[in-house]
């Protein structure tokens, strides 16, 4: 896992959702490592609601490399990569294999690089710095080069993690404890195991002491002293960058996570730092409950590469090269989730390319892998992109509960969800349609006017529940009864987004060609047509999410695409 002991979270449960849909591990590695099941913003709209599993890290760790080494026809090699073999193709340069460190060399026609915080990793704990990807493993220190010699753009960020405590150290008694909800939903479609063990998290806070510490050791932050040059993740800050950025804060909620069955191991969410240790032990002891606390292993930066994400297509591939794919942290992400979510895309569609087949494109109509993925390619990032659902225009169409229907074509079409699975969705599938037209066709007992109003009709007043309206849903899975309840409650506000997203769509899906020289287009500035050259938007879609695009200019490139279509239907010779 990554140091955050827990999978999902506000705009990442969805992608974990999405990928168990469309046959992806992670969902599943997270269930069967559960310890904690919890369900955020339950009161609100089904598009913002989310889920966040707690697991045991070593039991997830262990049930990944158990499905890896079960895959049939797949080959576990480790070693170091140093450099990226290519040659030129009809002009093209394309991937040949990969050198690793002392001489050995791997012939491949496709490559997937998702690096992590391992391109020229460099750790900082207070002014001292070492290289290293994460506490223990080396960097890649060649890599980046090699990168940079085939022509991509490189850029620098920043990330963190808070300090290891031993739990026998924290006094836990006056703290606010987080239980599982009574109701464990699991992330996986087809989960029947144990619904997790239910290990307490608990609640503390930072206060005014704590952040004197802090802001009196400013000149000994690597952060504040000028000696991490990497971009920080604006919406997971360490906690100096809180005290410095929020000064009216008089506190900053603390999480304290187990990390593992065994509770030996406390992971002090929200204080990530990367402070020297002493300041470190300082500032924890400071906090209620960690006042005798021991610090196992201190929280720390890390500085790493990335290759700006422009320089890649929708597939994942980059534009440079062919057959070199790119997912994760080295695309600008900053997530387990949002690495998870490339990682699918770009191993299916290096796989799809072996096979002479077209790539899977996910729109962002469709998935929030679609809406990460076009975000990156198109607008690109500086700083470490992070998914929230507010950066999906269609996000009621992207529910948590129904990713099973809206990427069912997609799945069938990638061929990872074994029949078995797909035969249990599709019969779960009938049971909420069953459900749902047992609710339009049963009425009500007679209100005070007589009437009989249907079921479903009373399920769309306010503040009514299924469970209320239905004796013996005791025996439906809580996932079910959600799609069903969803379904009916929103219905008409989910019909206006589809009609919406299909007229947008009918637009904004035209294809453009490769080879277009924008530079050529009349009515297009200077500037705007070097940004469309350095992107090369795919779609007419991907050219309007464009920083500096303006209606005028869109206007002239749908002109342009209609002229081609036309040209095309009557015989005239693509890209003239």
């Amino acid at each position: 896992m990554s140091c955050n002991p827990a999978i999902g979270g506000l705009g990442k449960s969805q992608i974990v959702r999405e990928l168990d849909a469309l046959g992806g591990e992670m969902a599943r590695a997270a269930d069967a490592s559960a310890i904690q099941f919890r369900r955020l913003n339950a009161s609100k709209g089904p598009a913002v609601r989310a889920r966040r599993v707690q697991c045991d890290m070593g039991g997830y760790q262990a049930h990944m490399r158990s499905a890896v080494e079960a895959c049939e026809r797949l080959a576990l090699l480790q070693g170091m990569v140093v450099d990226i073999d290519t040659r030129l193709e009809g002009g093209r340069r394309a991937v040949t294999g990969l050198q690793l460190e002392g001489g050995r060399r791997l012939e491949a026609s496709q490559v997937v690089l998702t690096t992590g915080t391992f391109l020229r990793g460099l750790m900082h704990i207070g002014l001292r710095s070492e290289p290293g990807g994460r506490v223990g493993d080396p960097p890649d220190v060649h890599l980046s080069d090699a990168l940079v010699g085939l022509g991509f753009e490189l850029g620098r960020l920043k990330t963190g993690t808070p300090a290891r405590l031993a739990s026998e150290s924290v006094n836990l008694s006056g703290l606010v404890e987080q239980r599982s909800d009574p109701t464990a939903l699991p992330f996986s479609h087809a989960w029947s195991g144990p619904k997790g063990v239910d290990l307490p998290c608990y609640l503390t806070r930072t206060n005014e002491k704590t952040h004197d510490i802090i802001r009196a050791n400013l000149d000994r932050s690597p952060l504040f002293s000028g000696r991490i040059e990497g971009v920080g993740a604006r919406y997971c800050p360490s906690i100096e960058d809180k005290v410095v950025k929020f000064p009216d804060r008089l506190s900053h909620q603390v999480i304290l996570e187990p990390t593992d069955m065994s509770q030996q191991v406390i992971y002090p969410n929200g204080i990530s730092t990367s402070l020297p240790e002493d300041v470190q032990v300082e500032l924890i002891r400071s906090i209620e409950g960690l006042e005798e606390a021991e610090m196992l292993q201190p929280g720390y930066g890390i500085e790493y590469d990335f290759v700006y994400p422009t320089q890649l297509r929708c597939s994942l591939e980059t534009r440079a090269v062919d057959g070199l794919f790119l997912a994760g942290q080295i695309n600008g992400t900053s997530g387990y989730e949002e690495a998870a979510g490339q990682g699918l895309v770009a191993g299916v569609n290096a796989a799809r390319k072996v096979a002479e087949q077209a790539p899977i494109v996910l729109g962002r109509q469709e998935a929030y892998i679609g809406v990460m993925i076009d975000d990156l390619v198109t607008r690109g990032t500086r700083e470490p992109y992070r998914m929230f659902s507010s950066r999906a225009e269609f996000r009621l169409l992207l529910r948590e509960d129904n990713a099973v229907e809206r990427l069912a074509d997609a799945a069938r079409q990638i061929g990872i969800v074994d029949a078995i699975r797909l035969e249990a969705r599709d019969a779960a599938n009938a049971r909420v349609d069953s459900l749902v037209q047992h609710l339009r066709t049963t009425l009500a007992a007679p209100d005070r006017d007589g009437r009989r109003p249907s079921l479903e009709i009373l399920l769309r007043r306010p503040g009514v529940r299924l469970e209320e309206l239905m004796d013996g849903m005791d025996g439906w899975e809580p996932d079910l009864i959600e799609r069903a309840e969803v379904r009916i409650k929103y219905q008409g506000y989910v019909d206006r987004q589809i009609h919406r997203a299909e007229r947008l769509g009918a637009m904004l899906g035209m294809a453009i060609p490769e080879g277009l020289v924008y530079g050529s287009l009349p009515g297009l500035s200077r500037e705007l047509a070097e940004k469309l050259e350095r992107v090369r938007p795919e779609t007419l879609g991907q050219a309007s999410r464009i920083d500096g695009m303006t209606p005028a200019a869109l206007d002239v490139l749908s002109l342009h695409l209609a002229g081609h279509l036309a040209g095309s239907r009557r015989g005239v010779p693509r890209g003239t």
